[in-house]
């Protein structure tokens, strides 16, 4: 209408503009059809280029029905709409400036504007709203990847709604930043009109997305708009209420409000809105906040994010936040510490703060140190943290670092590992940045014992000595430098002759020379003393400067200087006694079973290490054995620590290099044990790859220093001769040079060098000669018995060979001369004359190559009996069957006799095969017990000298002989129980007596073995085996707590009275032994009492959950068993589906990769579910039932194969003791694979 006689009013709902208005209020008169709307808009586009954008007074009602079609329309149509409102916005925004600072505007044509401005925003901001909630939904119901038509359009009005989105944004914030408040009557906008652009914007800021990067150009239109709305357009506590209120719904809008808040106190200025959030944060209650979905989370991101990015203006609102310290939220409690935490570290730091910041310091400081002792573990984690970027950032003043710091020693022994791993953390910071020298604390006491004797330097001492420099200064800095200022400094001084003048130049020229002087911090130019007349007179001459008049002043100010050192030295003190105890709390945590708090403790000793702190390589050394460690994350920890400490070089050459690394190294060699030796190898060896521009000039320099080429100290010798001996190739090809010079002429001279030389020497030929000679002998045997036609021929070959070869050696020592080579006399040639007193006759390292071979040969030769002869015997048996079963078919049918009748019987019931296996089975037994230790055999004539080495452990010292021997006897009971009953008590006596930890060790490992293939004979010495769970040797102990972990859980030995020997373990000091023992206890236990608890269960949830809980335990087959065992328990509850699906899900995890007669079990078991579930179980375990199951058990065994499959369990024997058959060699059960490895 042309004369404007109504008003648009925004609606407070979009339904409301077609119901009757008020008294010239505008109404929508025509709502168009979804089918007329493409027409309409049309008309519309025309008009916008014909009329401009005041069009949408005419043509208002078209995009008002298209918001009324929303959910009809397509797509595109409200895209056009959408394009056809952002013009008109835009084009208000050129067209309006003009007419705002036109003095002429008439009334109506005020209000022809302003009806057009709140027309067009309000249908530009209600469908931007109505596209947003259609993509926010698409983008649940649409997977992403799909093909088709549908998806690829959804996704391609996705993306093109991002764009257009941000295009609205920019009209509205190009619109509001125009002052169009002019356009309202007293320049009073109406509510109702901002709150729709702000329901707007805070519609787009719930989409989840908004905080992702992608969103950041609508996420900043988004704030800016709302910027402008709050600066200009009264919205500042709308916001503030809204933040809050968004904040307790969308926890991802945090660092959205973070950053809005930060622009909106910055960039436009209103600060006040940072104080409307905070207060309202600061009024919840405890009780509120405790509430779910209170939003706390939201609330503590929210403040610590503001105090990042504006921490000045947190201040004035902190008191608001403090209450929230003595809440019950720890989340706040977090929270407002790292407020704290940002001022101090961003705002109130430094020299230069008035008294007023300095007390909020020191009281933000003290906030800190009580929360030190929250009693949340994880407010004691984020103070640490925080104190720890405080300490970074240099912001802790002075007067509380051993405070802080006594602390934080004392949070070691907090029982939260993070707490633990934060601890350390801030005290490496307080190493790495703290302001004490690193003295001892011997020279500490020393200095300060000395202090009365320091001398004072006079003011008149210190300016003699400042004179000819000062000189020198001042001519340069007030002489004249170009003739110009010669000829000026000239005519100012024309005609003034007077003495007066002189003097007040002169009295000129030094102020001039002090100011100069404080200008360039000439810091040591200090008066402190007035003995001097000529410094007196000075320092009367200067006004600006202080004077120190008395004598006694100065004085003073020297006993001051003093004891400011005084405390100074004695602060040093308390911090260095608080690092040495920090050191030796931390080194006990490099040992402690979680990986995380292992990993700080290694980068903590690194850290002192780095900084040269007394004391500090006792850590590092201590956190070398770790590089064994069978935890990947530790290792690789400790490798990459001595990387960093000692094997990267600086240097400009490498020569430079390889010296730095050399002392380096060096340094750790000294005193070192042979395990720190060897774990130095491994690390060496780990990073050959990065020393190998290097390595040939680091040997070189080993070998100029163990040489004497040049100067070294005797220590750094030795350590030379022990670092190249990880060198094991270099060394064996200058072995002369080595002999030479350790154990030449000057042997004498240096005892210790002649040692670590001969240690050097027997490790490389130990490790040549026994470790890989073992390796390739049990490989090569292992081969033989695998590849070769008759491998027991080939191997006596070999035994008889290594035989001679040790007895040849015997006679060309000349210690006896031996008329018969029998092995069975070799025992008596160990030791001539049997007198103990002579050396020994042979050597003991190639006797332990034999003996290690013969229990090879004997193990492998059993392993070749039950499987490749077994296998044989069978495919013979099946060959012949199958020759028998055609012969029967080619003669016809035979008479039925009763013979005949009784031999079909045993085939239908399967007796011919299972007898036909039983007899191969004892053909196998039979050749182990008379055959295999027959007189005749090779092997026979070993075992006797196995038993007297282990039988003597006195005379047969030798480490490496002895575990051979154990070894290779352990393996010859293997055999039979004859060979295991006859030598079983001495088997048990090396496990008891002897001195050797690895000794003890392989035995149990060898006697575990023993328990599975002989249980009957090793039943009786059960207790025996207990008791090594107390052996001093921590080794030793959680060998044996392996041991016989593996086989409860096999079901070979039952747990009666010795599980309290077992408890102890669960607080050995080695912590793997702990978790060891722990996971003994972890087994079934909790199995059985979930089943027990059935009984006492009176509801259905109560059922349903014990089931849920049983189908989350692990499940083996003893837990199986035991479950079965409890059928009494659950089976009245199984009509329960909730009861009954669980159980069934245990089923279907234990068939997974189970063997056939075990499978069996479980199906059997899940039927019998099944049964009782679907009938009942009075149904199914009724006397009627049991006769049906009995003859269908009956039937079933007659379709049973006349060649059944090799039996897998265990075989009885003569004597009625079960021995093992073994499904490949015998190792694939064994124990015996950890006893090569040792």
């Amino acid at each position: 209408d042309s004369g404007m006689s109504w008003d648009f009013f925004v609606p407070v709902c979009v339904g409301d503009l077609v119901k009757t208005g008020g008294i010239n209020q505008y109404v929508v008169q025509d709502v168009v059809s979804a089918k007329q709307l493409p027409s309409c808009l049309n008309k519309f586009k025309a008009a916008l280029r014909s009329q401009g954008p005041l069009c949408i007074l005419e043509h208002f009602d078209t995009g008002y029905s298209v918001l009324q079609h929303c959910k009809a329309v397509d797509l595109a149509v409200k895209e056009d709409t959408l394009e056809l409102l952002v013009q008109v916005v835009s084009g208000l925004s050129v067209s309006l400036p003009s007419i705002l600072v036109s003095t002429s505007l008439s009334a109506a044509e005020r209000k022809e504007k302003l009806n057009a401005v709140k027309m067009s925003v309000f249908l530009l901001c209600k469908l931007t709203e109505n596209l947003e909630s259609d993509s926010y939904r698409q983008n649940i119901v649409t997977a992403p990847g799909k093909g088709g038509k549908k998806g690829k359009a959804c996704g391609e009005g996705l993306v093109q709604w991002d764009s257009e989105r941000e295009q609205v944004l920019q009209a509205l914030v190009q619109l509001f930043q125009l002052d169009i408040r002019s356009l309202w009557s007293l320049s009073l906008v109406e509510e109702e009109f901002i709150s729709c652009v702000t329901c707007c914007c805070y519609k787009l800021l719930e989409n989840p997305t908004i905080s992702h990067v992608k969103s950041k150009p609508t996420r900043d239109c988004v704030i800016h708009l709302l910027g402008l709305l709050i600066k200009k357009y009264n919205h500042l506590l709308g916001a503030g209420v809204k933040v809050i209120q968004m904040l307790q719904h969308f926890e991802q809008l945090s660092s959205v409000f973070a950053q809005a808040v930060s622009v909106w106190s910055t960039e436009y200025g209103v600060r006040a809105i940072i104080g409307e959030v905070i207060r309202e944060i600061g009024q919840k209650s405890s009780e509120e906040l405790a509430r779910e979905g209170s939003g706390v989370k939201a609330f503590a991101s929210f403040l610590s994010e503001v105090s990042a990015l504006v921490p000045e203006l947190m201040i004035p609102n902190i008191s608001v936040l403090i209450t929230h310290l003595e809440g019950e939220s720890h989340t706040m409690r977090v929270a407002v510490c790292e407020v704290l935490g940002e001022i101090l570290v961003r705002v109130l730091c430094g020299d230069g703060l008035d008294e007023s910041g300095r007390a909020d310091r020191d009281r933000f400081f003290d906030t800190l140190q009580e929360h030190l002792h929250d009693s949340h573990s994880h407010v004691r984690t984020r103070v640490l943290q925080v104190y720890t970027r405080i300490v970074n950032s240099k912001a802790l003043p002075l007067c509380r670092y051993s405070e802080v710091m006594e602390l934080a020693v004392g949070r070691l022994m907090d029982k939260s590992i993070n707490v633990v791993k934060s601890s350390i953390q801030l005290l490496a910071a307080f190493i790495a940045h703290n302001p004490y020298s690193f003295i001892t604390i011997e020279f500490i006491l020393f200095f300060s014992l000395s202090l009365p004797a320091v001398a004072v330097i006079k003011a008149s001492e210190l300016w003699a000595a400042m004179v000819p420099e000062l000189l020198v200064t001042v001519r340069k800095e007030l002489e004249p430098t170009s003739e110009e200022e010669k000829e000026q400094q000239e005519d100012e001084e024309g005609g003034e002759v007077e003495e007066e003048k002189e003097a007040e130049d002169d009295r000129a020229t030094a102020v001039k020379i002090a100011q100069y002087l404080r200008v360039n911090n000439v810091q040591y130019l200090t008066f402190s003393s007035g003995s001097d007349d000529d410094t007196s007179e000075l320092n009367q001459n200067l006004p600006p400067t202080p004077q120190k008049e008395p004598e006694k002043e100065g004085e003073d100010g020297e006993l001051k200087k003093q004891e400011m050192l005084v405390q100074y030295l004695k602060d040093t003190e308390t911090f260095a006694l608080q690092v040495e105890r920090a050191i030796s709390v931390i080194n006990t945590m490099l040992y402690w079973k979680t990986t995380s708090v292992v990993q700080e403790a290694v980068q903590f000793c690194v850290t002192v290490c780095e900084f040269s702190v007394a004391n500090s390589i006792s850590g590092v050394r201590k956190m070398l054995p770790l590089v064994w460690s069978t935890d990947a994350a530790i290792k690789d920890a400790v490798i990459h620590a001595y990387r960093r400490l000692y094997l990267n070089p600086q240097g400009d050459t490498i020569r430079t290099k390889a010296q730095t690394l050399v002392d380096s190294l060096s340094e750790l060699m000294v005193d070192s044990s042979l395990g720190t030796i060897q774990c130095l190898e491994e690390i060496v060896s780990d990073s050959v790859i990065t020393l190998m521009d290097i390595s040939s000039t680091v040997v070189q320099v080993l070998w100029e220093r163990f040489t004497g080429k040049r100067e070294t100290s005797s220590l750094y010798k030795r350590a030379a001769v022990l670092l190249l001996g990880m060198a094991r190739e270099v060394v064996l090809s200058n072995l002369d040079t080595l002999c030479s010079v350790a154990l030449g002429e000057k042997v004498t001279e240096d005892f210790l060098l002649a040692r670590d030389a001969v240690i050097t020497i027997c490790n490389i030929t130990d490790h040549v000669r026994v470790r890989l000679y073992k390796s390739f002998m049990e490989q090569a045997v292992r081969l033989i018995y695998f590849l070769a036609e008759s491998p027991d021929q080939l191997c006596s070959r070999l035994l008889q060979r290594s035989a001679r070869l040790l007895l040849d050696q015997i006679a060309e020592g000349g210690e006896i001369l031996m008329s018969e080579r029998t092995l069975c006399d070799t025992h008596g040639a160990l030791y001539s004359h049997n007198n103990m007193s002579f050396p020994p006759a042979v050597n003991c390292v190639c006797l332990a190559q034999l003996l290690a071979a013969c229990g090879c040969v004997a193990f492998w030769q059993v392993s070749h009996l039950e499987r490749s002869v077994s296998a044989e015997l069978r495919r013979r048996r099946g060959e012949t069957e199958e020759r028998e079963e055609k012969e029967k078919e080619t003669q016809g049918t035979i008479e039925s006799n009763p013979k005949s009748n009784e031999s079909t019987m045993e085939e239908e019931l399967g007796l011919i095969g299972a007898s036909a296996e039983d007899t191969e089975a004892e053909l196998i037994r039979n050749i182990c017990e008379t055959e295999l230790l027959a007189e005749e055999n090779l092997l026979s004539a070993f075992l006797p000298l196995l038993v007297r080495v282990c039988g003597s452990p006195g005379r047969y010292s030798h480490p490496q002989l002895t575990t051979a021997a154990c070894l290779a006897l352990s393996q010859y009971m293997m055999i039979s129980p004859s060979v295991c009953e006859e030598n079983i008590r001495l088997m048990f006596t090396v496990l008891e007596r002897s001195t050797l930890p690895v000794v003890r060790a392989n035995a149990i490992i060898a006697l575990g073995d023993l328990t599975v293939r002989f249980p009957n004979i090793l039943e009786p010495w059960t207790q025996n085996l207990y008791a090594r769970l107390s052996d001093e040797v921590p080794s030793v102990r959680q060998t044996a707590v392996t041991v016989l972990t593996q086989l409860v859980l096999k079901d070979v030995l039952k747990v009666k009275g010795q599980v309290s020997e077992v408890a102890v373990l669960l607080i050995d000091p080695d912590s793997h032994i702990n978790s060891l023992a722990l996971n003994f206890f972890n087994d079934d236990g909790e199995l059985e009492k979930l089943c027990q608890r059935f009984r006492t269960a009176k509801t259905e949830r109560q059922w349903c959950d014990l089931a849920v809980s049983l189908s989350l335990l692990s499940m083996c087959e003893r837990g199986f068993k035991r479950l079965q065992e409890c059928w009494e328990c659950y089976s009245d509850k199984l009509t329960e589906p909730g009861v009954y699906q669980p159980l069934l899900s245990i089923t279907a995890k234990l068939r997974r990769g189970a063997k056939p007669q075990f499978k069996a079990q479980v199906d059997e078991f899940e039927q019998r579910l099944t049964a009782v579930h679907t009938r009942g179980l009075e149904n199914v375990e009724s006397p009627e039932m049991d006769e049906e199951n009995q003859k269908a058990g009956v039937s079933a065994e007659k379709t049973v194969t006349r060649t059944p499959a090799p039996t897998r369990g265990r075989l009885k024997s003569k004597e009625g003791q079960e021995s093992a058959c073994f499904e490949e060699p015998c190792c694939r059960n064994s124990l015996f694979l950890i006893l090569v490895t040792r």
